[in-house]
């Protein structure tokens, strides 16, 4: 009778563990999974990105530079400001126009040329156009003042003054170079062409060789005076004597701006 207690009890003990056993199995299985609300601090969830093609960065890099908005101010004399054409032919409205099909699409160019400018009386106005707070500025001046024979010093003189005012504003400066018939003189022709390079080199701006080139002095290109180029003369203007030294400029200081709105805020510490 002893052994057959002692055999029950064992028999009963092993059915009452594997009982819970399986109570145990059961309740694990219907748990369910962590949702993001109950992840502690000690849970590592690891997520998967894609990173960005070379493609994709480029083509992101060159929305955020031309999304820029750029002001290039046009200054100078009866040259800029397009005597006898009509407003979308002369050389900032063409400028304008050629930019954006080449997708600067927020280039703006502004005309302050003024038929008969002297560069006395452009020194004048430099409070009055510096107002439109340009990034760029292409200057064309020195044509009047050398018709009426004024001395080479004197044009240098405010040129130089020209410059200073505007880069002292914070625009870049583009020199659109001169050259005048000889009928003045040979030395006073050679000292007035010289002194457009001699301005760029010793005041560190980009120099347009010689505005017209390519223009001046062609009947087909120029309107009856022989001195104010045609629309098609100051399409020439713009793509072959403009562009090639303002584009650099442009992708340049767009670049600089794409920089300086996407630094990171400065850390604030106490």
């Amino acid at each position: 009778m002893i052994d057959v207690s002692l055999s029950s009890s064992k028999r009963y003990n092993v059915a009452v563990i594997m009982l819970s056993t399986l109570l145990m199995l059961t309740i694990s299985g219907c748990q369910k999974a962590p949702d993001a609300d109950s992840v502690t601090d000690d849970t590592v969830i690891t997520t998967q990105t894609t990173p960005a093609s070379p493609a994709q960065n480029e083509q992101q890099v060159n929305q955020s530079v031309n999304s820029q908005v750029l002001t290039i101010l046009a200054l100078g004399d009866s040259l800029t400001e397009g005597l006898g054409v009509a407003n979308d032919d002369n050389y900032p409205a063409q400028l304008e126009a050629r930019l954006q099909e080449m997708g600067y699409n927020n280039v703006k160019v502004v005309n302050s040329g003024l038929s008969g400018e002297t560069s006395s009386g452009l020194v004048n106005r430099l409070d009055w156009v510096t107002q439109t707070k340009p990034d760029i500025t292409i200057l064309t001046i020195g044509a009047n003042d050398a018709i009426r024979g004024i001395d080479v010093a004197i044009v240098e003189a405010n040129i130089r003054t020209a410059v200073k005012h505007l880069q002292d504003n914070g625009s870049e400066v583009i020199l659109g170079g001169m050259q005048i018939y000889d009928n003045l003189g040979s030395d006073y022709v050679q000292s007035f062409a010289a002194m457009y390079p001699k301005i760029a080199k010793e005041m560190n701006v980009t120099l347009i060789p010689f505005f017209l080139d390519g223009v001046g002095g062609d009947p087909k290109l120029n309107q009856a005076d022989a001195i104010h180029p045609t629309s098609e003369g100051y399409t020439i203007i713009v793509n072959d004597n403009i562009l090639p030294i303002l584009q650099p400029e442009v992708e340049q200081m767009l670049v600089a701006k794409t920089n300086k709105t996407s630094l990171p805020a400065p850390v604030v510490t106490n």
